[in-house]
């Protein structure tokens, strides 16, 4: 019988050992939880490092797994139930809007985008599926850091980077952005994170009525807004999305 390479055994524990207890974990914690040398520890992870599929938070130096993982388990996408529950009703978003569709999830300090439905229009797209957006500026990132503790204390605490003149950053005045989104239900991002570019979200709910996600529209400024202001029947489109995927989750009526 041929015999298991101890590297990438201990490779593929390393990665267990990041999915499950704390969000992130130091060189000395994962040396000592696998019984291994920290040079042994640390030429692994720099390894899985480089390779996308283990981060390392700049200001504390813990390590937490990376976004490479979704995008080669992107099979694994097609049965997550979020994101089959969401697929026809994402479709039907995109043909009414004439827009691109985003879903969005949670993931370390940012939105991973986990479905991505193009434009229906012949212009060329890149397909973004497994690609991270911010959680301060965006649309999706509101949503889910007005209703989501987790992805709240990511966003309160983490960086909130001026990306253009609209980002707002200030603490109490992203809490008063959170509030209004609580309040009317969805999150808007006009030319907050891109120049020219304008999206609205509203979050997704399972059958505990906890947030697990947010579907958005994107698009170009003079399109979503025409008159400065969203287009009331693209919000109200993107919200009723939202309700039904969250009924086909088991949330019931919101």
């Amino acid at each position: 019988m041929a015999k298991n390479i101890q590297s990438l055994e201990r490779a593929a524990a390393m990665l267990r050992l990041l999915a499950g207890g704390e969000r992130r974990l130091g060189l000395s914690d994962i040396a000592s939880a696998l019984g291994l040398a920290k040079g042994t520890a640390h030429g692994i992870l720099r390894t899985l490092q480089q390779e996308g599929f283990v981060e390392q938070d700049a200001a504390s130096g813990r390590y937490q797994l990376g976004a490479e993982l979704l995008r080669l388990g992107n099979s694994y996408l097609d049965v997550h139930e979020l994101r089959a529950r969401a697929l026809v009703w994402a479709d039907d978003l995109a043909r009414s809007s004439g827009e691109s569709v985003y879903l969005g999830v949670l993931h370390q300090q940012g939105v991973l985008i986990v479905h991505h439905v193009f434009r229906p229009d012949d212009s060329r797209q890149v397909l973004e599926v497994g690609a991270m957006q911010p959680l301060h500026s965006t649309a999706l990132g509101k949503v889910l850091s007005a209703y989501d503790p987790v992805a709240h204390s990511e966003a309160v605490e983490g960086e909130r980077k001026d990306f253009t003149p609209r980002t707002v950053t200030e603490p109490a005045a992203f809490e008063q952005l959170l509030d209004l989104t609580r309040a009317r239900g969805w999150a808007d991002d006009v030319e907050e994170t891109w120049e020219g570019v304008a999206s609205v979200a509203a979050p997704i709910h399972d059958r505990r009525r906890m947030p697990v996600g947010a579907v958005g529209v994107t698009g170009a400024v003079e399109r979503l807004c025409p008159d400065g202001e969203l287009r009331s029947e693209l919000v109200a489109a993107v919200r009723d999305c939202a309700r039904a995927v969250s009924r086909d989750l088991g949330a019931g009526r919101f």
